[in-house]
């Protein structure tokens, strides 16, 4: 469903990241299902992000969304390498051939996103970043992270932050003003994530569920102390592990050493469409993070009927009810206990009661008539000029904000150059296909004035 180009109160929206499809992760659902529930009200949506393997060019999803996937490829992490100016002229070719009013961005570190931002501005649009992580202040990589999200903020329309823990998080490392940042939480498909018809019985077996990314920043090496600590106290007690990372191999020096095979299934990476057919084996979804501004895990655990036990970072305690999670600090002794209250709490669990709560409290229209408000507020904030721009980097350091000006300056008078030649190139395609056409044009002419000639001096003859 397109948008109507009459209509002012409807959007053409670029959403803008190094995270979408076929990665699977928080992010990339929540650019899909905004994108879906925005087409569903009649804007137009379109994707930009780079090439995953040989999917390059352009896509079409479900309900005719629309995917550039620039022929980029991933440096680290799935972020492309940082060019400062060499996303320009695609960026800008999309921009005026989709005829674009806001750009979306997602995420603080990812370089596509940032380089997008960047010159979306530097070519009068207006833009909105959505953050979705919690960062710190003290270790050398997030101080470069909070350095660079305070560049591309400086001159951001909006933002968006997916929990008020969030929120505080991003305007302490950015130095955004609060008023310019909204919180508007994720949300969770629960018509995909539905409990299981035939539950486990618990007097047999309790099941514990892992799906996580198996990297430090989950908590990995909490569960190699929770895990086999648990299993000794509660004999009925069974674990299944899914994911993949790099920690996974300290997962499998743990259930080797305290022979748990028997007791801890690993699954590996499992497949978004495959997460609802591992979480209905189980009566509890453990979460072990240790920095977390929602978790969308959680909301698709609690949807599917499973009581959750997580630990009490970022914002994960705005995420629930008190009685549909179990909170912990991350420590293993917290957890264990956290572990053990919850096996007491299951025989009052109503695994459809939860799921339709989950239903009212979370659905992904909401989110998106939400963030249609800031898009709003945002097409109503007024342009500014360059030199009204560049006083805001100036505020971000003694040297960082000569620095920031200097990259904008660059990227504008890039943008300029790039107007220049695309207008020489145009003229000379106008001049060119003028000489064409009376090339052909004589051409003709001569053709008709010789079969004229030709057939006079044979009428004349005969």
């Amino acid at each position: 469903m397109g948008a109507n180009d009459d209509d002012p109160r409807k959007h053409r929206i670029l959403m803008v990241s190094d995270f979408f499809y076929p990665n699977f992760g928080g992010v990339e659902n929540h650019i899909y299902y905004l994108s879906q529930c925005l087409l569903n009200l009649g804007h137009k949506v379109v994707v930009a992000t780079h090439a995953y393997g040989n999917r390059s060019g352009v896509r079409y999803m479900t309900g005719g969304l629309k995917v550039y996937y620039v022929p980029w490829r991933p440096f680290v992490m799935q972020n492309t390498f940082p060019t400062i100016y060499g996303l320009l002229p695609i960026i800008r070719t999309i921009l005026i051939r989709e005829r674009i009013t806001v750009v979306h961005g997602h995420q603080a570190f990812s370089t596509f996103c940032h380089e997008a931002l960047m010159h979306a501005r530097t070519m009068g649009y207006k833009v909105v970043f959505t953050d979705h992580s919690l960062y710190g202040f003290a270790d050398v990589g997030s101080i470069h992270m909070n350095k660079v999200l305070q560049f591309t903020l400086a001159d951001v329309t909006q933002a968006i932050c997916v929990s008020h823990t969030s929120k505080e998080n991003t305007v302490l490392r950015s130095g955004l003003p609060p008023e310019k940042v909204f919180v508007i939480p994720n949300a969770v498909d629960t018509s995909m994530f539905t409990p299981a018809v035939d539950r486990p019985k618990r007097s047999e077996q309790i099941v514990i569920v892992v799906i996580s990314r198996l990297v430090y920043r989950k908590g990995v090496d909490l569960l190699v102390e929770v895990i086999p600590e648990v299993c000794r106290i509660h004999p009925n007690v069974r674990f299944i592990v899914g994911g993949d990372g790099a920690k996974r191999v300290r997962l499998e020096e743990m259930r080797e050493k305290h022979s748990l095979q028997d007791r801890v299934e690993m699954l590996g990476a499992v497949p978004h469409a495959q997460v609802r057919s591992v979480l209905i084996r189980g009566h509890i979804f453990l979460n072990s993070s240790l920095t977390e501004a929602f978790c969308i895990a959680i909301l698709e655990a609690a949807s599917c009927g499973l009581l959750t036990v997580s630990t009490r970072v970022g914002g994960v305690p705005e995420v629930l009810p008190d009685d549909m999670v179990v909170l912990a600090e991350p420590d293993p002794s917290d957890m264990v206990y956290a572990i053990k209250k919850a096996i007491y709490m299951l025989p009052k669990i109503d695994p459809q009661d939860m799921h339709n709560r989950m239903r009212e409290l979370y659905d992904w229209n909401d989110v998106a008539k939400r963030t249609e408000i800031v898009y709003d507020r945002a097409l109503k904030c007024s342009n500014q000029k360059l030199l009204e721009r560049l006083s805001r980097y100036l505020c971000c350091g003694a040297w960082a904000g000569k620095l920031f000006c200097l990259v904008m300056i660059v990227g504008y008078l890039f943008w300029q150059l790039l107007e220049l030649w695309q207008m020489i190139l145009r003229r000379c395609r106008i001049s060119l296909f003028r000489k064409t056409v009376m090339k052909r044009f004589w051409k003709i002419h001569n053709d008709i004035n010789g079969v004229f000639w030709c057939t006079t001096e044979f009428c004349f003859a005969h």
